[in-house]
Order: structure tokens, then C-alpha cells, then sequence
């Protein structure tokens, strides 16, 4: 994931941006413009073969550039509208085009020793447990932080944070079947594509997960009891 990101110059080979840009694979692949076997030419000139506007594309290429930095945020509403854009509208994008990428790569490579086995039925597999848990955050979590909480909340947030560790062993086992996200050297620009989206989706995943355990939901958990002695009002001593 690239952060904060330079624009995107149209004198670059498209296979280059591909690879350095996660998402922009379903942009050209929408365009019918050929990253993979044909992407050592620049996407101005590729642009101008299929009698496309590069300005335009340049453009939609532009929205898929995402910052690190961390926002602040006045309130948890706030908050929980930023994960809404930032994270779950993304994720819904991320994994389909992934998926699309992985069938391509292992049927491709099917006979190369590196080629990632199962990795589209694992991606598949992400995809549907993701979007349950989105779901029920969505229609049911969010609407109660929203509303200011309630006693009841911690059962659904506890819910959701154990979801969130079985989302994390699902990153281990990404890893594991990827070689840790690392294409071979001889990998083609749909391979390397395929494994930059993957950093990304990762990376986007760890972030979306620390703002829900760590800036969210203590908002609305209730502090530890204090169980020792405060400097007023002791009844410890049995005076």
C-alpha cells in the first residue's frame, strides 16, 4: 500500500502501475487495457491504441490512492462513518477483483511450483466471513454506538473482537500460501499485481481492526472496577 502517494504519471508503463497501484487492475481490465502480456507500454500510449481519454482514467486511477495517516475524530460517530468509507466499502472492492486475479494466476501457472493452490477458495472463503461480519456490524453494532450505547453493548462488541482474531489467522494463512505475499522472480504483472493487492488487503485489514479494538469499542467498555483503596471514602480499616 502506498502512502502518502505521488500522482500517477501517464508516461508509465501500465504493467507498472498495476503493480504499484492495488485496484487498478479492475480499472483496466473494465477498459480492455492489457496489463499483463502488454504492459511494458505506457498507459498514455495504451490508452490512445484503444481511443480512451488518459485524463479520464488518470482520474479514476487517482481515487484508488489512499493515505496511512491516521484522521482524528470529534466524536465515535465520526469515527464509525470513517471505517464505513475508509474500510468496508474498500473491502467490498479489494476481494472480488482479488479473487478474479487468483483464478487467473493459478490456472495460468498452474504447473509452476510457486503457483498459490487454493488461493482463490481461501479468498472466497475471507470474502464471505468479512462480509458477515460487516454486515453485523452495520445493521446491528454500529446503530447502538451511534445511538450512545447501551449496558448489553460489550456482548456484541466481544462478538466482534473475536471475529476479528479468527480475521487475523486468516492473514497467517494468506501469508503462509503466498510465501509471505512475495511473487517469484519470474512472475507475470497479474501474478505481482495479485500480491501488492494482497499486501494492501492485509495492511488495510490490520489497520481497520486496530481502530475497532483500540480506538472504538473502549469508548463504550466499561472501565475494570477499581478494587483498591482511593483516597477518600476507605472502609477497608473497619473503623
Amino acid at each position: 500500500m502506498t502512502t502518502p502517494q505521488t500522482p500517477i504519471d501517464a508516461a508509465q508503463a501500465i504493467g507498472q502501475i498495476a503493480v504499484a497501484l492495488p485496484g487498478s487492475t479492475a480499472v483496466f481490465r473494465r477498459l480492455k487495457l492489457d496489463y499483463c502480456c502488454g504492459g511494458q507500454i505506457s498507459l498514455q500510449q495504451a490508452a490512445a491504441d484503444k481511443g480512451l481519454d488518459v485524463q479520464t482514467i488518470l482520474a479514476e486511477l487517482a481515487t484508488l490512492q489512499r493515505s496511512d495517516a491516521a484522521p482524528q475524530f470529534a466524536s465515535a460517530s465520526e469515527l464509525i462513518d470513517h471505517i464505513l468509507e475508509r474500510f468496508h466499502d474498500v473491502h467490498r472492492a479489494q476481494l472480488p477483483e482479488l479473487i478474479a486475479m487468483a483464478k487467473r494466476v493459478e490456472a495460468v501457472h498452474r504447473g509452476h511450483p510457486d503457483v498459490p493452490a487454493g488461493l482463490a477458495d481461501l479468498l472466497t472463503e475471507i470474502e464471505g466471513e468479512l462480509l458477515e461480519h460487516m454486515q453485523k456490524e452495520e445493521q446491528v453494532l454500529f446503530p447502538m454506538l451511534k445511538s450512545g450505547g447501551n449496558p448489553f453493548v460489550v456482548h456484541p462488541i466481544g462478538m466482534m473482537r473475536s471475529e476479528h482474531v479468527e480475521h487475523g489467522a486468516n492473514l497467517e494463512r494468506l501469508a503462509a500460501l503466498t510465501n509471505d505475499m512475495t511473487p517469484p522472480a519470474e512472475a507475470c504483472t497479474t501474478w505481482r499485481a495479485l500480491y501488492a493487492g494482497l499486501k494492501q488487503l492485509g495492511d488495510d485489514l490490520v489497520s481497520h481492526i486496530h481502530l475497532e479494538n483500540n480506538v472504538l469499542f473502549p469508548q463504550f467498555e466499561a472501565p475494570p472496577a477499581d478494587t483498591g483503596c482511593g483516597s477518600g471514602g476507605c472502609a477497608c480499616s473497619g473503623d
